[in-house]
């Protein structure tokens, strides 16, 4: 215990602080961040709600001043930041996945050079590979809101991470392996590219051995890994913080996840493009979201503000972002807003529940939409025999159905199945079913429980 005090100290206090020196991010580090933001959390949502707004104020200017696509997005539409209303704000039209596909150069602010900004990719639910650029204090400030999250579900500077996670980082050099050992306190990996029985059994072994403190990863893969554990008393899995995020948490999955590892499940929502973008506390009564570093907006069906408790559309401008700037960004998922105020006292307002990604809700003939994963939970945990389950449209009237079966897969469950399906989506629905040894991963080593390809 002493010595894992003293590893926990010296990577926290000595080593993290002369690593950020070293790379001179000693005026805006990481831990600098992160002290305010432990600071912040407990300001007033008055106060929280004026500082945000002074920020979007300031991103707004910067990006009229330095980005030829916003020059000419604001001048088309008559928008001048410094003097123009929330109301006319909320009237320029969003930012697609599409334009940072073929405006990334204009997007991007007057003298930027790619290749001294910091890159994330993601290919999202829409398969589209996306590059957005961020400048040095970006991502710092995005480890920080990451640090503070991982903080609010029990990790503390120095803890020992390990992660259920695809491509795990192979370091290349000594300073790579020691920069991932002793400052980012994480290299146990379980690769969700390769899970296997033996996989999982080595993964457990080595947390023992290592006495790692948090458990970290995609929330299905989490799921599948306590499934396993479940079965084998004595596993020795037993974390002091289990953080979920990259894909929908179910319910039923929480459930397991928390009795076989005896510790509540913090669940996150983020996105390569904007960072964390809401979390639960210690309290685990929805998710507080992440309004100090992003201006966040509930859209209905006819582009209006949602009311609390309604489902809609999430859109995003970063504040912080001046490399390139993401005004009113469509990230492509929808969600519950709530103005509750959650019991532990900060007052950032709340997410209730992400409903699912609009790539994965499934159409009906008559154009409504249907959320899959709503669809899978409906299925997947209703009727027996049914280990994994995913369901891909492949046309209006016709959805291929991959399925794991469990133990208690009989006929009846595949026309239970069946009928669910058919109840959702008409008589017309064609079904085509495959039963499969395990449902096949995204490249970036996530599973989709629904895909939409009409």
């Amino acid at each position: 215990m002493r010595a894992k005090r003293l590893r926990q100290v010296l990577s926290s206090r000595v080593l993290s602080p002369l690593s950020e020196l070293k790379a001179g991010y000693i005026h805006f580090s990481t831990h600098r961040l992160l002290k305010d933001l432990r600071h912040t959390q407990w300001l007033q949502q008055d106060e929280l709600r004026k500082q945000q707004r002074d920020r979007l104020r300031n991103i707004l200017v910067h990006a009229a001043r330095n980005s030829p696509y916003y020059r000419k997005l604001f001048s088309d539409h008559g928008f001048d930041p410094t003097t123009g209303s929330m109301e006319a704000f909320c009237r320029l039209p969003l930012l697609q996945k599409r334009t940072i596909l073929t405006e990334v150069d204009s997007l991007l602010v007057d003298g930027s050079v790619k290749d001294s900004l910091v890159t994330a990719k993601t290919g999202g639910s829409t398969g589209q590979a996306l590059t957005v650029y961020f400048d040095e204090l970006w991502r710092q400030r995005r480890n920080a809101d990451a640090m503070r999250a991982d903080e609010w579900a029990g990790w503390r500077p120095g803890m020992q991470k390990a992660a259920v996670w695809g491509n795990p980082p192979v370091p290349d050099s000594w300073y790579a392996r020691f920069k991932q050992r002793w400052l980012y306190c994480m290299d146990l990996y379980l690769d969700t590219m390769n899970i296997s029985p033996a996989t999982m059994d080595t993964f457990a072994a080595e947390w023992i051995r290592r006495d790692v403190d948090i458990l970290f990863g995609h929330a299905h893969s989490l799921y599948i890994l306590a499934d396993y554990l479940k079965d084998k008393p004595g596993h020795g899995v037993c974390p002091k913080g289990i953080i979920a995020t990259s894909m929908m948490l179910l319910q039923n999955e929480r459930d397991v996840i928390e009795r076989v590892f005896g510790c509540p499940v913090t669940n996150r929502y983020g996105c390569e493009e904007v960072g964390l973008i809401a979390c639960e506390c210690e309290l685990h009564q929805g998710m507080h979201l992440n309004i100090e570093h992003l201006y966040i907006e509930f859209l209905n069906e006819s582009g209006k503000q949602a009311r609390s408790g309604e489902l809609a559309e999430i859109v995003i401008t970063d504040l912080y972002n001046k490399a390139m700037p993401l005004i009113r960004y469509r990230v492509g998922d929808m969600g519950v807003y709530s103005d509750r105020k959650c019991g532990c006292g900060r007052e950032s307002p709340m997410l209730e529940n992400i409903v699912g990604r609009t790539a994965d809700f499934l159409k009906r003939e008559d154009g409504s939409r249907v959320a899959g994963v709503s669809l899978v939970e409906r299925t997947l945990t209703a009727i027996p025999g049914i280990a994994q389950l995913q369901l891909v449209q492949t046309a209006i009237n016709r959805i291929k159905v991959n399925i794991v079966k469990a133990d208690q897969y009989t006929d009846m469950s595949g026309e239970r199945l069946a009928a669910e399906l058919t109840s959702v989506f008409g008589e017309n629905l064609h079904i085509d079913t495959e039963f499969l040894e395990n449902i096949p991963r995204e490249a970036n080593g996530k599973y989709r429980f629904a895909k939409c390809l009409v």
